[in-house]
């Protein structure tokens, strides 16, 4: 066990202070896993707003609050580029979305210029926008004034920009195939969002 009350070979000295490990685990048991964000501003109370936590045998060093967030992402920006490595979205997922070291700086150079072929910056994208604009407005409007549930909507909205980008068309809000594509992609969000992923 190391100063910090870290224990089960955690590996580097430089890392900022952090909760106690567990075999296996590491913080995975502290952690609300429906609302994991919960956990993580209860920890930056203790450890301040720079900590160190352990889900599974993933190590990472956690921001919290504005100023310290702003200081990494925006002031040094280059050091804080590099993405993840996530054994399961190396084996399974390929991709901008996933990728990193070399192979995100590549992709992601391809996807800015493969998206400005499509449009995006020139005016084409904005009337796009402007579009679903209008239809997402017409359709709150229809709700006069009644509660409804707005994520679907907006999610189709959303999504409706980057298929007309991508495919020249739009799918109608409730269109049945547009609607199962998007509860696939939610669920598979929400899944991978978890930290239980990190185990696997």
């Amino acid at each position: 066990m190391d100063p910090k009350g870290n224990s089960w070979n955690d590996s580097s000295a430089n890392l900022p202070s952090g909760p106690r490990t567990i075999p296996i685990l590491g913080n995975l048991h502290l952690v609300d896993l429906k609302r994991p964000f919960r956990t993580m501003i209860e920890l930056s109370k203790e450890y301040g707003p720079i900590f160190w936590i352990k889900l599974g045998f993933q190590e990472m060093v956690m921001l919290s609050g504005y100023e310290t967030v702003k200081e990494a992402l925006v002031n040094q920006a280059d050091v804080f580029a590099e993405r993840p490595f996530i054994p399961i979205f190396d084996n399974v997922a390929k991709g901008v979305v996933f990728a990193h070291g070399e192979n995100w700086k590549v992709m992601r150079g391809f996807t800015l210029s493969t998206l400005r072929d499509y449009g995006v910056g020139k005016r084409t994208i904005e009337d796009k926008i402007t579009e679903e604009c209008s239809v997402l407005m017409k359709t709150i409007t229809t709700y006069a004034g009644k509660p409804f549930e707005v994520k679907t909507i907006m999610t189709a909205a959303f999504s409706n920009i980057i298929v007309s980008i991508l495919l020249g068309r739009r799918y109608d809000y409730e269109d049945p195939t547009f609607l199962q594509l998007l509860k696939l992609i939610n669920e598979n969000v929400r899944l991978l969002a978890t930290p239980s992923i990190l185990v696997i």
